[in-house]
Order: structure tokens, then C-alpha cells, then sequence
């Protein structure tokens, strides 16, 4: 079974998504900022990581930076912010997300989205 990271410093919104990842047959953990999301990803392998941007301690961007830094190339990283503007998405991009996504999403076209990254077809 897939083990999903969810980065996000909204305890209600982090617990919205670990739900729907259950919900949709997934294992999911949870970080309420980079820096904790960075310590639980150097203890164990993430198949995806959804991650916020802003959080305190450290934004989503940095955590990702990091991250992909650190031989975690592989790893799907989807951004899940209520930043709509270009310069988020294109900041998003640059540090090494696979993908850019607005909130809310409908949790129908999230599982799409992330089974795709993660190579389910079914």
C-alpha cells in the first residue's frame, strides 16, 4: 500500500486530506511544517508528498529544495496552497514540485492526480 506525506500546518486541513487518503485506500502520515516533514521523509520513504507553502519554521518550498536535494529525486511532490498567483506556481516548479494544485480541490481529482504521478493507471 502507497504512504502518502501530507505537509501542512492546518491541523484541520491536514487531517481533511489524511482522511481522504484513507478513505481512498492509501496509507498517509502528517507534518504540521518542513522541518518535521523533512525528519519524518530522511526516516522513511514517501511514495508522494502532498505539501503546503506557507508554514512556519519552514515554508513548502524550502522542505522541497531540501528534500530533492538529499537523493529524493524520484519522489512525486504535488503543492496543495491557496496561492493562485504565477509566481507561486512558478516558485513552486522551480524548487521541484511535480505538480501545482489550488485549494480546494475536489478529493476525486486529487486521488486522480496522484495515482498518475505515482504510476496507477487503474
Amino acid at each position: 500500500m502507497k504512504m502518502i506525506l501530507v505537509v501542512d500546518d492546518s491541523p484541520v486541513v491536514r487531517s481533511f486530506h489524511i482522511n481522504i487518503l484513507k478513505s481512498s485506500g492509501f496509507h498517509a502520515d502528517g507534518a504540521g511544517d518542513g522541518a518535521d516533514a523533512l525528519e519524518k521523509a530522511l526516516i522513511r520513504d514517501f511514495d508522494l508528498i502532498l505539501c503546503d507553502i506557507n508554514m512556519p519554521v519552514m515554508d513548502g518550498l524550502t522542505f522541497i529544495k531540501l528534500y530533492r536535494s538529499q537523493q529524493r529525486k524520484e519522489t512525486p511532490i504535488i503543492i496543495l496552497t491557496t496561492q493562485e498567483e504565477e509566481i507561486h506556481r512558478r516558485k513552486g516548479y522551480e524548487s521541484g514540485a511535480n505538480l501545482y494544485l489550488v485549494k480546494p480541490v475536489q478529493p476525486r481529482n486529487l486521488i486522480l492526480h496522484m495515482k498518475l504521478l505515482m504510476g496507477d493507471t487503474q
